[in-house]
């Protein structure tokens, strides 16, 4: 039987907790971060939002805050999708709007 892998410490980002360590993690982060907060002997956990108790109900809970050793509030979470250029037109005096995806 195959041992389980462990680390001595997992960085999760989340997108709310509350002050016990509960979390609720948003789209893909839910894949692995839960797992790697349990497989890990320090969770030190980066949040978008920290709310007051109760506003977290206990069914949306993904993470229990006793998996759950640190907390940190990120800074300014700018999500950069697409970034809006303006290209000036070589024949006439139009300009046309582009969108670039960012990489």
């Amino acid at each position: 039987m195959e041992e389980a892998i462990t680390g001595d410490f997992a960085l999760i980002k989340a997108w709310k907790a509350d002050p016990f360590g509960n979390l609720i993690f948003r789209k893909s982060a839910r894949n692995f971060n839960p797992t790697m907060a349990k497989a890990a002997k320090i969770t030190i956990r980066e949040v978008e939002e920290i709310v007051e108790m109760g506003a977290i109900k206990p069914d949306d809970v993904h993470l229990p805050g006793i998996y759950v050793d640190r907390i940190i509030k990120g800074e300014k979470y700018e999500k950069r999708i697409e970034k809006v250029t303006v290209e000036k037109l070589s024949d006439s005096t139009d300009s046309i709007i582009k969108k670039k995806s960012s990489s």
